[in-house]
């Protein structure tokens, strides 16, 4: 499985900690953002996002782990709009009023509860 993995920079190590459970089983990630400093520039950007974007579309399974930026739900609507598989990931209850209106999507699986639970449902999925 090619997988992408979206969120904010706060969940860094969240995001590790499952792209290398995920990677040591076997699965590619298509872009390890966690690599990153913040981007300062324009060219920075540029860059950056051309490298999400491409990530979005070459992977078969799409993950944001909430809470998430506004990059972050860019990537989602990518993903939706390429028809990925798509898993919205949170420790805790996403409250409907403080959530956008594409997590509940009929393609869109949610999850809630112990990241380390999650990480064994997608590798035990594929």
């Amino acid at each position: 499985m090619k997988f992408y993995i979206a969120s904010s920079f706060k969940n860094k190590e969240h995001v590790r900690y499952l792209a290398e459970g995920l990677v040591h089983n076997g699965h590619l990630q298509t872009y390890d953002w966690t690599q990153n400093t913040r981007a300062t520039t324009e060219k920075e950007l540029q860059f950056i996002g051309s490298k999400e974007k491409q990530a979005v579309v070459d992977c078969d399974v799409f993950i944001m782990l909430v809470p998430a930026g506004k990059g972050s739900h860019i990537e989602l609507g990518i993903a939706a709009a390429l028809k990925k598989t798509i898993y919205i990931f949170s420790e805790t209850t996403i409250l409907p009023e403080k959530a956008s209106t594409f997590y509940y999507l009929p393609f869109i699986h949610r999850r809630q509860g112990l990241l380390k639970d999650f990480r064994n449902e997608l590798i035990k999925r594929s």
